[in-house]
């Protein structure tokens, strides 16, 4: 399926959303915005269907941030840096963070900006090995944003997180991977096979618990223990309540592979 410089395939249950802009190394614009709400649109329509979302860059780059075509042409105290993203970046990273099913990023070349941030947005996050990441905002007099400032510190500390965005310094993928900020890195010829292998496995898994596990780790970073208590209960309740849990239990009896529905 296409859209505006997105376009969308599933191979089985695994759903592939591809940032497609080559000509500006994928870099996002409204109109791509656009196309990527209406791929979540129908990736929603077939959310039955769908069991994970594989999250990656078409060519040589994931994302290399907003597209600053035109903008160099605003008067000085009169543009508006942030409306784009309160009505294009953050309805689409809300999406992303509340979808149904678990997400695998595969990072095939530079992640810069708010790219970095959509590789982020990963449950496993995978890496060419030629790839990196790049808080690119300083560059250009602006301050980090698309969430970065949440998710940055609290995937590797607020001392790396400030001398990112303070240096603006490339960060490779390995050095990522040694900081804990992403999954697996991979030989880049390797690394979609890799992608879809990890995706159909997750595809293949329990999605209503996997939805849920998703839940308990995004909403933990604001709740209390007590809060993370009572959460993990009310997650439990409703897997337990599944098709899914009663299949993996007599599988794990009649000591066999479990055959998950997503239901």
């Amino acid at each position: 399926m296409q859209f505006k410089h997105v376009t969308l395939d599933f191979d089985g249950a695994v759903a592939i959303l591809r940032l497609d802009h080559q000509e500006v190394m994928n870099a996002v614009s409204m109109d791509m915005l656009g196309g990527l709400g209406e791929a979540l649109d129908a990736v929603d329509d077939r959310r039955d269907e769908v069991r994970c979302l594989v999250l990656t860059g078409a060519g040589r780059a994931f994302c290399t941030g907003a597209n600053l075509q035109g903008r160099n042409n605003q008067k000085a105290g009169k543009s508006n840096a942030g409306q784009s993203l309160e009505i294009g970046f953050h309805p689409f990273l809300r999406r992303l963070r509340r979808l149904h099913c678990p997400i695998v990023t595969a990072v095939n070349g530079p992640a810069a900006g708010a790219g970095m941030s959509f590789a982020l947005m990963g449950d496993m996050i995978l890496c060419a090995r030629s790839s990196y990441f790049l808080q690119a905002f300083r560059r250009i007099g602006l301050v980090p944003d698309c969430g970065s400032t949440w998710l940055l510190p609290r995937m590797i500390g607020k001392a790396r997180s400030v001398e990112l965005s303070l240096m603006g310094e490339r960060l490779p993928a390995e050095k990522a991977l040694e900081w804990g900020l992403v999954n697996r890195v991979y030989d880049d010829a390797d690394l979609m096979e890799e992608a879809m292998k990890l995706a159909h496995d997750l595809a293949n898994g329990p999605t209503i618990a996997l939805s849920l596990i998703r839940k308990l780790y995004w909403d933990s970073p604001e709740n209390s223990f007590e809060e993370q208590l009572n959460l993990e209960f009310e997650s439990q309740r409703i897997a337990g309540a599944a098709e899914d849990f009663k299949e993996g239990v007599t599988a794990f009896l009649e000591k066999r592979p479990a055959k998950f529905k997503g239901k």
